[in-house]
């Protein structure tokens, strides 16, 4: 098995984009739960954002949700950010809390709200030149709760249109992601439920369209490594949403129900090349912390997929290649368990404290005040939430 200092290099340049919305107040179906110290602004939670990537080296980059992110001057935005020492990142559409939308958006029947949600993804664009974002991300409330409701074969159809549309007005150096999530909020059919039905979609539009996968939007006993293994065997997979789920698309920090999941999924990600510095694959997170507080929840996450990343890492390649040719299957997953099992935290806090990181960034973030001075600071005003 290699050492971790054979691996370490490889960390290098691992980046995570963090999502603006982890740091708003957010919630279930039955309760949007308010904090102290919650952001009131855009620039707030650029600040927390920033916050996370000062600590851990991990977060360059922070994705947009629009209308949520809404401002009058993105070039403005684009340079605060720059002076906190992030990026803007990827441009997410929204077409789900419109009343317009209550039956679909790019998939409407009616083609005048279809349009309506067209052009909101064009305005995305905008902000894409603006910024200097590479990627929107789109994903689709649409579909339909009772059979019958909707005819299933139409909704494709005005679903590619609609998305052809959008592509046409990206420019050379732009890409299109394309999220898919098997249920909710509608109950009977989701317009873009799985990999297939993204993969079918994008695959029609051009190389500039990929496909996002969220670890927490697939049924229960999906094997998502399978998936990985698939879109970048075709060269089609743009992006991850990171979370983790237990029952459904739960938005939890990413690995605390299965770490081994995150683990296997990591090592398909270096085995199929999306690890490489040049892959285009975006590491992303998207969750949203109820009742935890938001920055050292984003921060423990970031860490997360360090840590699998580097024990994917240590997977003996060799060893496993030569034990599966062999057919020895207990030897080929002892080499798959002894990288997962390998306790790396000691090793990954020398190497952040050799890059003038701290070596435990959740202890350095405790103790650092931060969040005592945004409880205290941000007072009055109306704090952001989805």
């Amino acid at each position: 098995m290699p050492t971790f200092e054979q691996i370490a290099p490889q960390l290098e340049h691992q980046a995570i984009e963090v999502p603006s919305w982890a740091y708003g107040n957010s919630g279930t179906r039955f309760k949007v739960f308010g904090s102290p110290g919650t952001p009131r602004s855009v620039e707030e939670k650029i600040d927390d954002a920033a916050t996370v990537h000062r600590f851990t080296g991990l977060a360059p980059e922070v994705a947009l949700h629009i209308p949520w992110d809404m401002v009058d001057d993105f070039g403005t935005l684009t340079r605060y950010a720059a002076d906190q020492g992030i990026d803007i990142g990827t441009i997410n559409s929204n077409t789900f809390q419109d009343d317009d939308y209550k039956f679909g958006g790019l998939t409407h029947h009616d083609p005048v709200i279809r349009q309506k949600a067209v052009d909101h993804h064009l305005q995305c664009i905008e902000i894409m030149g603006e910024t200097g974002s590479r990627d929107l991300k789109i994903w689709l409330a649409d579909g339909s709760n009772y059979p019958g409701q909707a005819d299933i074969r139409s909704r494709q159809d005005r679903l590619a249109d609609s998305l052809q549309k959008i592509y046409a007005q990206l420019s050379a150096d732009q890409r299109l992601v394309l999220e898919y999530k098997i249920f909710e909020p509608a109950f009977y059919h989701m317009d873009v439920p799985d990999w297939g039905t993204a993969l079918v979609q994008v695959q029609a539009l051009g190389d500039n369209a990929l496909v996002c996968l969220d670890t927490g939007h697939h049924a229960p006993t999906t094997n998502v490594e399978f998936i990985v293994a698939q879109l970048l065997r075709v060269g089609k997979l743009g992006s991850f949403d990171f979370n983790s789920r237990n029952y459904a698309d739960d938005d939890l920090i990413v690995g605390s129900a299965d770490p081994f999941q995150l683990f296997r999924i990591l090592f398909e990600v270096i085995r199929g090349g999306g690890y490489e510095a040049d892959s285009g694959v975006a590491f992303m997170l998207d969750q949203c912390h109820n009742i935890e507080k938001k920055i050292p929840g984003q921060i423990r996450s970031v860490l997360n997929v360090q840590e699998m990343t580097a024990r994917a890492l240590l997977v003996d390649r060799e060893a496993l290649a030569q034990a599966q040719s062999a057919g020895d299957v207990l030897g080929a997953h002892q080499v798959f368990m002894d990288a997962f099992y390998t306790d790396v935290r000691a090793d990954l806090a020398a190497w952040r404290e050799s890059r003038g990181l701290p070596g435990d960034p959740m202890a350095a973030y405790a103790a650092s005040g931060y969040q005592e001075k945004i409880e205290a600071d941000r007072v009055g005003g109306t704090q952001m939430s989805w």
